[in-house]
């Protein structure tokens, strides 16, 4: 490893999202048990972030988004009692959470919250930064969907989310589909008309979530998502190990030993892991930039229709890539179907089965 030359950067951290995005891949299962001892084992290599919980965020569970092996309460309970140094937080939805689940935030002494809307309701999230402002907490805003905007559209509204209190304004690639140089171009118009920090959120649907973490650092982001082994919905995130690998190859030091921390990676999140191969399906969603969490929509009405979901992943995101109403895909599944001739609804089938992602939020 190339350390000897090694310039300390204290301006970047890394957000270590393992036991929050990498919970879409069991189904949302990690235990209270599961969470107090990979946080504990990430505080110890060197991790000052770490967020827990359900995938979706506070309140999920009761949403009717996929229960959770726990409350959000056990979890909670679970990282405030394990965690001495690192910060820790939860994400949270408004409309899937309410101001409630701040105060029982509040109550655990959780340090920040990362608030999610979709790039063009980011109007929803005010309430939710100013209660958290009003408890001490970190806010970080989490602009879902950004592509969906201009980079110049994105500048205004994480303007606009900083002018609520947000501290830190996030890029999100939430279809893994974006290319360096489009990361490169919406973090530099953030960085252009803000004066809070910038994150970057990067799923791997195309292969790209290292080099779109280290563009966005280039550009002027601070803060980067990673997870261990890269756990995490669709074709998961940006692998913490590669990641910081790649940092100490640059010759940037977060103070963490890269080697100790992919033995985490190992003992923890790998035996969880069954995928193998590059699910076409996953590909597609890069490709098309289409959301995971409408593909329950998708095989519905591919299945219904006979036809390859793949191809009607690309017809609905030439239309929206924001909301998938099922009133829309219904009419271009049919129009598909019309278009290319039945197919046997094995081929469909077929590709859901090698669908590395999951069918959620």
């Amino acid at each position: 490893m190339e350390r000897n030359n090694a310039v300390t950067d204290h301006s970047l951290e890394i957000m270590e999202v393992t036991l929050r995005d990498g919970s879409y891949a069991i189904n949302f299962q990690f235990t209270a048990g599961d969470t107090a001892l990979i946080s504990a084992a990430l505080e110890e290599v060197g991790f000052g972030l770490i967020e827990v919980g359900h995938g979706v965020g506070v309140g999920a569970s009761k949403a009717g988004h996929g229960e959770a092996a726990e409350s959000d309460e056990a979890y909670m309970k679970a990282t405030a009692e394990t965690l001495s140094s690192a910060k820790w937080g939860m994400f949270c939805i408004p409309g899937i959470a309410d101001l409630d689940h701040i105060h029982m935030a509040h109550d655990y002494g959780m340090d920040f919250i990362r608030i999610g809307t979709n790039i063009t309701e980011v109007e929803t999230s005010e309430p939710f930064i100013d209660q958290a402002k009003k408890f001490g907490m970190m806010v970080y805003a989490n602009f879902m969907k950004s592509y969906a905007c201009s980079p110049s559209e994105v500048a205004d509204i994480a303007a606009q989310s900083a002018s609520y209190g947000a501290d830190v304004v996030y890029l999100v690639d939430s279809a893994g589909g974006m290319l360096t140089e489009d990361v490169s171009a919406y973090v530099e118009a953030m960085c252009h008309k803000n004066n809070v920090r910038i994150g970057f959120h990067g799923h791997d649907n195309l292969g790209l979530s290292v080099a779109n973490a280290l563009v966005a650092i280039d550009a002027g982001a601070t803060i980067i998502d990673t997870s261990l082994q890269g756990f995490g919905r669709s074709s998961g995130n940006t692998p913490t190990e590669r990641f910081l690998s790649v940092l100490t190859r640059r010759g940037i030091d977060l103070g963490m030993d890269p080697i100790k921390v992919m033995d985490v990676g190992e003992k923890y999140i790998l035996p969880l892991i069954s995928n193998k191969g590059i699910g076409s399906l996953d590909v597609v969603c890069g490709l098309a930039q289409f959301h995971s969490s409408y593909m329950g929509i998708i095989r519905e009405f591919s299945t219904r229709y006979k036809i390859d979901p793949r191809h009607l992943i690309i017809e609905v995101c030439k239309h929206d890539k924001i909301d998938v109403d099922r009133g829309m895909v219904d009419k271009l599944a049919r129009e598909l179907q019309e278009r290319e001739g039945r197919v046997e609804a094995p081929t469909s089938e077929f590709h859901f089965e090698n669908y590395h992602g999951k069918e959620q939020d």
